[in-house]
């Protein structure tokens, strides 16, 4: 009896049932994934590469078997080796030993989905793997259910979202580490014995230090254009855990999932534990071809609204700081409207009535105007806005609060903290984080835009920040044996505020601003149009950290600002046209006090928004290839963007170092078409004598083969080319 009630438990499922082969292909347009799955057997791993057809299948069985590896590995009966899911019964015992008991595929028009059942052999305790391959992306997302029908609750101790096998060779791996204004910095490393980890444990934001995201380089040192590579994302906004174990097997074993540290989950009967996606892809056109991939996925449904085109904006931040008021938002909407700008955000310091925000220690929470910097209110500067002809957006903070405001003098028990100590705040030495795993804290943060929304329909910008980690770890709300949730109930918080936003407001354009690139991941994403890179808009610096962000993101989604020189993080003075050149290759916008600009810098920067507005098509929906890496110490990087039909392209080139007897490179192109004719076009010109490419016809072979030369003569050059086709 027992074990029908087990096959009964292990069976339930919404997908049609039918018999299935033991082998199970997951593909892509161009991609495939090949698992083992005999009824009552052990899923395994068989191979994931260049998409396969099915009577190919015999031949990868024959050359991969008996070399082949589970595709969960599961703690317990198997004790050596790492584990992707280990759990405590209610019982104590510590074992899970499953076996599958059924296959099942839907077929939806932008993807497939199966789901593969597996099931304790003693246990009522039930494992889904589930497999998305998208249509229009060489994407395979991948991550598990997990429940049980147990009569106390299963202690989960670890539980990664997925598993792949590595085989080993030269594998390398190149992933994005830095910190506060000195974000995604790229690092490349080879994989060699041990144990290499990834991982964020900062509770709010995930993408200051580390990045939840890494490419693996199955043919040695990561070449740009060339070579087979693996890239894995963590759809995960909160905590994670990247794990490459080399043993002593054949294989690299890497594990993807949440960060079970301080995170022991209790499930109870009959719950399900959803593990974020892991989403995969492969190219062998090196690590361009894997960020393209990633690029198509994001921009076709993984960012929201990707497909749209982002307005150029003027942010208020580095120009007026605190210093907010009505007359100083107006002269610098009507600056912006003037340079041909069609959106001013309106940054810190508009809000607090008991206590005015003046500075960062203060008045998070009370969103209420401010009437002594701002007597007409939000609705005035947005009437002042369309006066100047264009859109009106603002920056909120709905996760933090601060020990000086209005809404912890009410409610002190909404916050992260231990009911028996002092809570320790953060920035301006009194900040602390609200309780987003509280329902009534998520109401909160919903009715503040919702209020903001019903009250001002005409936002249409915000720019949501979160500007502190999680300390102070305890919750009020979660009891006393869930206490290990937090960080996983506070991203599930956020996840289901953010989602009841969009199902009301799924045109307001939102910003993941996290004390600058903390939140460039595709945990929150599917609810945000973009990211804010890093609080550091010097343009030299930025190259290096937007070339790492493009690695997994697409330039619509990353916000890229146009600073001011002297540079406010770096203090380094800038040309403008590098400035502008650089935060070209994203979604431009403005970091400064237009007032300070001369004459001749406003002539130029209102030519050059001019001309952004005729390529952001490109830059923002196009195919980008880089070309030459800041990080190959050339003295010079250089990327460019190509539409689909190859039709059109924009080109960039930045001199990164500067000295005596300098050899620039020459530029060679890439993704072209071989015989396609393109005349090549200057923008953003300084100066009056023209290249020597100016105008001129080339192949498409020729670019690409040969290459042009450019003159970066001065330090801190750049150069914009625009390629059309000629017919």
């Amino acid at each position: 009896m027992k074990k029908l009630l087990l096959l009964a438990f292990c069976l339930s499922t919404t997908f049609p049932l039918f018999a299935w082969e033991k082998e199970v292909l997951i593909s892509t347009a161009n991609t495939s994934l090949l698992l083992s799955a005999p009824n009552k057997g052990e899923l395994k791993f068989i191979y994931y590469g260049d998409k396969i057809k099915p009577e190919q299948i015999g031949s990868i069985m024959e050359a991969s078997l008996p070399d082949t590896r589970s595709a969960y590995p599961v703690f317990g009966v198997e004790c050596t080796a790492e584990a992707a899911l280990q759990v405590q019964h209610g019982d104590g015992n510590m074992s899970l030993d499953l076996v599958v008991t059924g296959v099942q595929t839907k077929e939806e028009p932008e993807f497939s989905l199966t789901q593969i059942t597996t099931c304790d052999k003693v246990y009522p305790f039930e494992v889904k793997m589930m497999y998305k391959a998208y249509r229009n992306s060489d994407i395979i997302e991948t991550w598990t259910e997990i429940s049980h029908t147990e009569k106390k609750e299963v202690k989960l101790q670890q539980f990664a979202s997925a598993y792949l096998p590595v085989r080993k060779n030269d594998v390398w791996i190149s992933h994005l580490y830095g910190t506060w204004a000195n974000e995604s910095k790229v690092v490349a490393e080879p994989l060699l014995p041990g144990m290499k980890v990834i991982k964020n444990k900062d509770g709010v934001r995930n993408s200051h230090t580390s990045h939840a995201e890494v490419m693996i380089s199955l043919d040695g040192k990561p070449q740009e254009a060339y070579g087979r590579v693996i890239g894995a994302a963590l759809c995960w906004g909160g905590n994670f855990s990247l794990r490459f174990d080399t043993d002593d097997t054949n294989y690299h074993s890497f594990f993807a999932g949440i960060n079970e540290d301080a995170s022991a989950y209790s499930l109870a009967p009959k719950e399900v534990f959803v593990t974020p996606e892991l989403a995969l892809t492969y190219s062998d056109e090196g690590l361009g071809g894997v960020s393209r991939n990633f690029h198509h996925w994001a921009r076709n449904g993984k960012v929201h609204g990707g497909k749209k085109q982002r307005d150029v904006l003027l942010n208020s931040w580095e120009g007026v700081y605190f210093d907010i008021t009505e007359q100083g938002m107006d002269q610098m909407m009507g600056d912006i409207a003037d340079m041909g700008g069609e959106l001013f955000v309106m940054d810190d310091g508009w809000f607090g009535d008991k206590y005015p925000r003046k500075s960062d220690n203060s008045s998070l929470g009370d969103w209420t105007v401010d009437t002594h910097k701002l007597p007409h209110g939000i609705d005035g500067l947005v009437k002042a806005a369309k006066k100047h002809g264009i859109k009106f957006g603002i920056w909120l903070e709905p996760e933090m609060t601060n020990n000086v405001s209005e809404l912890y003098e009410k409610h002190p028990d909404w916050i992260i903290r231990q009911s028996n100590r002092e809570p320790r705040p953060g920035r301006g030495g009194t900040q602390l984080v609200l309780d987003v795993s509280n329902p009534k804290v998520q109401d909160f943060m919903y009715q503040l835009v919702d209020k903001l929304m019903t009250d001002n329909p005409d936002v249409a910008y915000i720019k949501w920040d979160a500007n502190m980690n999680i300390s102070n770890y305890g919750s009020s709300y979660l009891t006393a044996d869930k206490q290990s949730h937090l960080y996983i109930d506070y991203q599930r918080g956020l996840r289901r505020v953010m989602e009841r936003i969009r199902a009301k407001y799924p045109d307001l354009v939102i910003q993941a601003c996290a004390s600058g690139g903390g939140r460039a991941n595709y945990g929150v994403l599917p609810n945000f149009e973009e990211f804010w890179v890093s609080d550091n808009t010097e343009a030299l610096q930025r190259i290096y950290m937007q070339w790492g962000t493009s690695y997994f993101f697409p330039a619509v989604a990353m916000g890229a600002h146009v600073g001011s020189s002297p540079n406010h993080q770096t203090g380094r003075a800038l040309p403008l046209k590098l400035r502008f050149d650089v935060a070209m290759t994203g979604r431009l916008g403005m970091e400064m006090q237009p007032k300070n600009m001369t004459e001749e810098e406003r002539v130029f920067a209102r030519k050059a928004i001019e001309t952004y507005k005729q390529i952001r098509p490109v830059i923002q929906q196009g195919d980008l290839y880089r070309l030459i890496s800041p990080y190959d110490d050339l003295g010079v990087a250089s990327l460019m963007y190509i539409t689909p039909e190859k039709e059109r392209a924009v080109f960039f080139a930045f001199k990164t170092m500067h000295y005596q007897g300098q050899i620039i490179p020459r530029f060679r192109m890439a993704g072209l078409e071989t015989n396609k004719q393109y005349c090549l076009t200057e923008l953003n010109v300084e100066g009056k004598d023209p290249l020597a490419v100016e105008g001129k016809v080339f192949s498409g072979a020729l670019l690409m083969n040969t290459g042009i030369e450019l003159p970066l003569p001065r330090e801190y050059a750049s150069r914009v080319l625009e390629l059309v086709e000629v017919r």
